[in-house]
């Protein structure tokens, strides 16, 4: 029996969101996007919630696989899914704040508060100092620089400089430096919590 389990790992092979994504649009068959939403939906809702609030990221990821449906004839097969998925997000949002006449005043508004309190056990103190950590992180991504949160943020997605500058429309240097002053930024703001 686990011979015959071995060989079913052995033959199949993961399906890639690409080939999914080119299967749905040519096809616009269900059952391709689901696999989509379920692969992708929670990194999108992620980034987006670390640039907005929690109602906005979700209406924004909603509004973002509502325009793969629309426009799933406008995605080139040779290009990777999650990147044209994310610019889809990226400017959905930005075309929100814009409409609200947020974007030229962006500031830190993404606050993640968390109450705890120390405990007298050795294990809930080191679970307290993580949570602290994680706040004093949230905290201090919040108040970066818009630009430089969105590319330390997709950076953190496991997009690679060129993709972020795909996503972002915005020069491959510039997003170096947004990533460079992202983390000194960070690792400062972090600098009490280094044992």
């Amino acid at each position: 029996m686990s011979i015959t389990l071995a060989l079913k790992g052995f033959f199949s092979v993961p399906i890639s969101q690409e080939w999914l994504m080119g299967q749905y649009a040519v096809s616009g068959e269900k059952k391709y996007l689901e696999q989509l939403f379920n692969a992708s939906n929670q990194d999108l809702y992620h980034f987006l919630l670390t640039l907005s609030d929690a109602d906005l990221a979700k209406d924004i990821c909603q509004k973002s696989w509502l325009r793969v449906i629309e426009q799933r004839h406008k995605y080139r097969s040779d290009s990777r899914f999650q990147p044209w998925l994310f610019t889809i997000g990226r400017n959905l949002l930005v075309d929100e704040y814009r409409k609200t006449n947020r974007w030229q005043s962006l500031e830190g508004d993404v606050e993640h508060t968390l109450s705890a309190s120390p405990s007298e056990s050795p294990s809930e103190q080191v679970a307290f100092k993580g949570q602290e950590l994680q706040q004093a992180f949230n905290q201090a991504l919040a108040t970066l620089p818009w630009l430089q949160r969105e590319a330390f943020v997709l950076y953190q997605e496991g997009f690679g400089v060129a993709e972020i500058s795909e996503i972002t429309a915005e020069p491959y240097e510039a997003i170096k430096s947004r990533i460079r002053y992202a983390k000194q930024t960070l690792s400062q703001s972090l600098e009490k919590y280094r044992e």
